[in-house]
């Protein structure tokens, strides 16, 4: 549940963004990504996020439809607008983006679309902390939470962070402590978990909206948010991989090496895998080790949801590399 957009990516990869000639069309979106990605590993996924009633929202829905994604939830937000994001990549470590999200469909989600979709029927919500950053979405996604957790769903946030997306980003921290007593699994980058600790100094850079650099100690932000009540917390390092913390215990995973083409897109990847792995029963270790293998797929590609591997993708990426 939450934000979906087109994603126009840079053609010329490596030149900077005011020398890009040309853009490829994409589809993404934490959510939507989330949900490609879940789908293509093979679980049945829906999708609950909102469109404007114009041509980029047939965009998104056409993409999603080809993939098997259930989209029969998602409404048309009349004089609302599809939003969009434009990216430049300039690897290894340099990606503007840009996002254009006034007026924005998804953020105004509603309790009537939440009550219209099956999320008391599903085995797990992914909601995303920028479906919690403005009104009607943030009481809706609070709703989704409340109706999945009460069902027995397994009840899974990306932070995903977007300081722009925020009247005031302090606030992300004070909602996440209030949603926690409804969540199992929260998952976020090492500055993510600062900021939903409630570590307000934050820098952001590479362009507007993207991630923010968030200062403070790392160790003390993961204390703070375990002592929200959210049972299980998995910190996402980057090429270094990811932590499962829970409780007192640290389970360290170690990620794959690869060749960096676009880091946009790894966090909702890593998701997919997480979801998929603990869908099947699997260990932290297992389900952790699977979502850094698709997380590491997905840098050596241009897109997000585009770029989602199969499971058959996977198994060959991993067999390659010493398996599980």
């Amino acid at each position: 549940m939450g934000r979906s957009c087109i994603d126009l990516y840079s053609n010329d990869v490596g030149a900077p963004f005011i020398d890009v000639t040309s853009f490829g069309a994409y589809v993404g979106g934490c959510p939507t990504n989330i949900s490609v990605g879940t789908r293509r590993l093979g679980l049945n996924s829906a999708l609950l996020t909102a469109v404007g009633n114009d041509l980029t929202g047939d965009f998104v829905l056409n993409f999603l439809n080809k993939e098997g994604v259930d989209t029969r939830f998602i409404p048309r937000k009349v004089g609302r607008r599809t939003s969009a994001v434009l990216l430049s990549m300039e690897p290894p470590d340099r990606f503007p983006i840009i996002f254009y999200r006034d007026n924005c469909a998804d953020i105004v989600l509603d309790i009537d679309d939440v009550e219209a979709s099956p999320v008391r029927e599903c085995r797990a919500l992914l909601i995303s902390g920028t479906g919690l950053s403005a009104e009607p979405s943030r009481s809706a996604t609070i709703h989704a939470a409340e109706l999945a957790h009460a069902s027995g769903a397994v009840v899974y946030i990306d932070l995903d962070f977007r300081p722009g997306a925020w009247d005031d980003p302090r606030i992300f921290a004070v909602t996440l402590k209030r949603l926690a007593p409804l969540i199992d699994v929260a998952l976020g980058t090492e500055d993510e978990v600062k900021a939903g600790a409630g570590f307000a100094k934050y820098t952001v850079t590479h362009g507007q909206e993207t991630s923010a650099e968030v200062e403070g100690d790392l160790d003390e932000a993961i204390g703070r948010v375990q002592g929200m009540g959210i049972p299980v917390l998995v910190v996402k390092h980057g090429a270094k991989g990811a932590t499962v913390h829970q409780g007192e215990d640290a389970l360290a995973v170690p990620g794959f090496p690869v060749e960096v083409l676009n880091v946009l897109g790894a966090g909702d990847a890593f998701a997919s895998g997480m979801i998929y792995g603990r869908a099947q029963g699997w260990d932290w270790q297992r389900a952790t080790r699977l979502a850094n293998a698709v997380g590491a797929i997905v840098v050596t590609r241009p897109a997000c949801a585009n770029s989602m591997p199969t499971m058959a993708e996977v198994d060959e990426f991993v067999t390659a590399r010493g398996g599980l």
